[in-house]
């Protein structure tokens, strides 16, 4: 019988491994352990339950409750120091779009190519991005909004450590009351673990309506995922339609729902 700690690290182990799978390494076998209805129901519940923003992640930064639209919220952010990651930018990333957009998509952190320009998912990840939402769902990028869950670009693109999604997510999700989307999109496992504050893997999340503070979130693979696993794509376009379908966007071939 294992202890918690002992449990601990097999969970930890596992949803690593299932990121792994979803940045495309195969051949790493796991034999999932006995399912408790029990448990998948309470997680199921804290998902769908999702509190209302509290006032201790606000008040860890006095005074953002007053910026009251994107331009002063950044203008609040400042030349952030408030982590370690501030030291290896070159640009702090915001955000960009449509600050009244009904679809949101938020991803992990920038890139090189992000961190060079100060604009979300510029590179080639963007790039499928930018067809998905265009060629896929006719809309303009400009129409949507488009951030990530921390604003500067971690070292070697490796994940958000603890410490700095701490400081971080209070502006996500100020930007998130602000620009009052109706559909939010979490791209990856880390955006929609962080966001959602779970462990389950994207594999098990995504194609499943969510909600984050009364908004509707759709969890879906990461662009840069796709780029490397490119029959994953038929998995995010389905996503894709049920957004669509939610926005009240027409789907080609089949016109509105």
């Amino acid at each position: 019988m294992t202890n918690p700690d002992q449990r601990l690290l097999y969970d930890s182990v596992r949803d690593y491994i299932e990121q792994l799978r979803e940045e495309g390494m195969d051949g790493l076998p796991i034999k999932d352990r006995p399912v408790n209805s029990a448990t998948v129901e309470a997680k199921r519940e804290t998902i769908v339950a999702s509190k209302p923003l509290n006032a201790e992640m606000f008040g860890r930064y006095p005074g953002i409750e007053n910026a009251a639209d994107l331009p002063s919220l950044r203008s609040f952010i400042g030349e952030c120091t408030r982590c370690k990651l501030h030291g290896h930018r070159t640009n702090l990333v915001f955000g960009v779009g449509n600050p009244n957009a009904d679809l949101m998509f938020i991803g992990e952190g920038p890139g090189a190519d992000e961190d060079a320009q100060g604009e979300p998912f510029v590179g080639r990840a963007g790039q499928l991005l930018t067809d998905i939402i265009e060629r896929g769902m006719g809309i303009k990028r400009a129409d949507v909004y488009i951030c990530n869950v921390v604003k500067c670009r971690p070292p070697e693109n490796r994940n958000p450590e603890p410490d700095e999604v701490f400081a971080c997510e209070p502006f996500l999700f100020r930007q998130i009351e602000i620009v009052k989307p109706r559909v939010i999109v979490g791209l990856g496992t880390f955006a929609v673990q962080c966001v959602l504050k779970v462990k389950t893997p994207i594999s098990k999340l995504r194609g499943n309506w969510q909600e984050v503070r009364g908004i509707k979130m759709m969890p879906t693979f990461h662009p840069a995922y796709l780029l490397r696993s490119p029959g994953e794509k038929r998995f995010v376009w389905s996503d894709i339609q049920e957004v669509m379908r939610t926005l009240g966007l027409p789907i080609p071939g089949r016109g509105k729902d």
